[in-house]
């Protein structure tokens, strides 16, 4: 039996095309991530050594499930195995071996978001720049940006708009000095230092591209400027890319991804191979023709249709609804009946919205009849502050020069250290080009620290220099060292000045329990585990290894997500909410012109939908305690095939 006979035609040709620049246009529910991982396997059966493929896509998830169909596919024996990862996790890999030439430690620390707004406003101060001038979130917004299109903090004054980018050019070199100070690099350094090290050391580049010789990228439509220098340059002497995506599906333009990437790729690489797959086996005709009436508007675009293989009678529903309440009240009620009669599971069902404001009042409704829901994307596992401040504990141990983990750390919990004395011993070391610890002695002979601030201090870095040593002696004891450290340290005493209600105090202690599962998992299944390898995998994993451990009623409740964490999901019912003008598309979306990348979120919502779709939207809405008109969607008009009265259009762009 052939094995590509499961394949249509299209499928079967992207997936057998082996040289040379190949770009597959797969619209959603098209099989792109079976044609990918095919495509792999053909090439591990023409003879290519596995370890020299390189696929790189976006989410860890997206990852384990291309290993795990191509190990399907060739065996569990597969020795060795392709190099399947995140842009992120595979920078980190050539980091970890080549960032010596850039002056950094191997055993880098990964900054998360809350340690970067720590070293933003410590580069803040260091300057004296106040938080008047720009707010740190906002200078670490221009510094991803700047990073994003590869800007070198050198030149960063040079590309500066304006007075406010001209401040931040200052910080951002300070920001960067303070970071390679502390061996510690940002998510968006994982990107620049690897195109930094590939464009400084063209040796480096040279090894790289001898050990990749076949390299695919998933969801190719997502790539931003940096990720693309990344892949060309890897990529130059054989040009043996092929690269998977939907141009209709581009919604991160502004996170920095490029749509143009994928609609100029045979301009970067010319005769390169375009297959289209179109055979969508997710959705209904009926979703499909509201997709493709919609989608058609964006004139800069692959040209393309999808084309239905399941049959239904149930057409997409549109409803008004007279406020924004009545739709909730709607929506609520509708799912409790296909529960209670139809026996849908609440699983089978998502709330899609465009902004984190919406979901609140669909929230009620859920509760008043007792449906299980979960809104996706709350706040992170690591986001608690109990799980930061033992991830700080840990960076510490792993990388001693990590002042920003330090400094959360060192009165948590109290050891009588208190702000003043930290900054003055901030200062001093800043006067003097020190490390804080370097300047405790002089601190405490000067008198500007107590003798038992000192004591204390003396005494902390001792704790640290112990279980840095044990863990090091002995990695395979990794959690039971580091519970050993919180026992020690009495951390439960934290937990319970922080919260008082018992629950609370359960439901945190149970989170550090995570943290040692998840140890003991990473160190069963680790070759020689490290804790800067744990470290590592914590940081770049999208989620925790094991599910928050909320009540499982609500794991499998009704999803309430953005359309932008909808992507790359489907359910068989789905109701998109809140069509008006200035929400879906936008306010926003007016001003800076990206009204098609408006359009294409919302294609993505549609196509979320295997089975059943509800459209809704309100005619009146509650905007600063008062009822205003809203107006409803351009593009309810677009897919219904109707067009777009000039009125609305022309009272939309007057509320801009």
């Amino acid at each position: 039996m052939d094995r590509l006979d499961h394949l249509n035609p299209p499928q079967r040709d992207a997936a057998l095309t082996l040289k040379g620049p190949v770009l597959v246009l797969a619209g959603a529910g098209t099989g792109k991530t079976r044609v990918i991982t095919h495509r792999m396997v053909e090439l591990i059966r023409s003879g290519v050594p596995a370890d020299r493929i390189l696929s790189v896509t976006f989410t860890n998830k997206a990852a384990g499930e291309m290993l795990e169909r191509t190990i399907h596919l060739l065996g569990k024996q597969l020795k060795p195995r392709p190099f399947i990862s995140t842009f992120h996790a595979l920078c980190v890999r050539i980091l970890r071996q080549e960032i010596h030439h850039l002056g950094y430690p191997p055993a880098f620390v990964i900054y998360d978001r809350g340690d970067q707004e720590s070293a933003a406003r410590k580069a803040m101060r260091d300057i004296r720049l106040g938080e008047k001038s720009i707010r740190p979130g906002d200078l670490l917004s221009i510094i991803s940006r700047w990073k994003m299109q590869a800007v070198q903090p050198e030149e960063a004054s040079s590309v500066a708009e304006d007075d406010q980018e001209l401040m931040a050019a200052s910080a951002y070199r300070r920001y960067q000095q303070n970071l390679k100070a502390s061996g510690a690099v940002d998510f968006d350094d994982l990107l620049l230092l690897t195109v930094k090290l590939f464009h400084d050391f063209p040796d480096v580049l040279t090894r790289w591209q001898q050990r990749f010789l076949y390299v695919q990228i998933d969801e190719y439509q997502d790539t931003n400027g940096i990720q693309f220098s990344l892949i060309e340059s890897l990529v130059r002497p054989h040009k043996n890319l092929c690269v998977v995506g939907d141009d209709d599906q581009s919604i991160y333009g502004w996170r920095g991804a490029e749509v143009e990437h994928i609609l100029g790729f045979h301009k970067v690489f010319p005769g390169a191979k375009v297959v289209r797959l179109q055979d969508n086996y997710r959705c209904t005709e009926a979703i499909l023709k509201v997709a493709n009436r919609l989608v058609k508007h964006n004139k800069n675009r692959h040209d393309k249709q999808l084309i239905a293989h399941k049959e239904t009678s149930d057409p997409v529903r549109m409803r008004s609804f007279p406020d924004e309440q009545k739709e909730a009240e709607f929506v609520a009620a509708d799912m409790a009946y296909q529960i209670s009669e139809l026996n849908v599971q609440p699983n089978d069902m998502a709330i899609l919205f465009r902004t984190n404001e919406q979901p609140r009042i669909f929230e009620q409704e859920l509760r008043k009849r007792r449906l299980p829901y979960i809104v996706v994307g709350a706040q992170s596992f690591f986001d608690r502050r109990e799980i930061r401040d033992v991830m700080a504990y840990l960076k510490v141990l792993s990388q001693p020069d990590d002042e920003m983990s330090l400094l959360r750390i060192i009165n948590t919990p109290s050891r009588g250290i208190g702000e003043s004395s930290v900054e003055k011993l901030l200062a001093q070391a800043v006067r003097q080009r020190k490390k804080l610890w370097e300047v405790v002695p002089d601190a405490a002979a000067s008198g500007e620290i107590s003798a038992g601030i000192a004591n204390s201090l003396k005494d902390f870095s001792g704790l640290l220099g112990r279980y840095r040593e044990r863990l090091q002696s002995d990695p395979r004891k990794m959690s039971d060292i580091v519970q050993g450290l919180l026992t020690e340290i009495d951390y439960e005493s934290e937990i319970n000045k922080q919260y008082k209600e018992p629950n609370q105090q359960l439901a945190r202690v149970e989170s550090l329990n995570q943290i040692m599962d998840s140890m003991k998992l990473y160190i069963d299944q680790a070759d020689k585990p490290s804790l800067a390898e744990f470290l590592e995998q914590s940081t770049l994993n999208d989620q925790f290894s094991q599910p928050d451990k909320k009540d499982e009623k609500a794991q499998k409740g009704i999803k309430l997500m953005t359309l932008h964490s909808a992507k790359g999901l489907e359910f068989p019912h789905v109701y998109l909410v809140g069509l008006e003008e200035g929400i879906l598309p936008h306010h926003r979306s007016l001003i800076e012109n990206t009204i098609d990348e408006e359009r294409r979120l919302t294609y993505v919502g549609v196509t979320r939908a295997r089975d059943y779709l509800t459209i809704t939207h309100a005619k009146t809405r509650m905007k600063w305690g008062r009822k205003k008109d809203s107006l409803p969607s351009r593009f309810i008009y677009e897919m219904i095939g109707k067009e777009v009265p000039p009125a609305l259009l022309a009272a939309a762009a007057g509320e801009r």
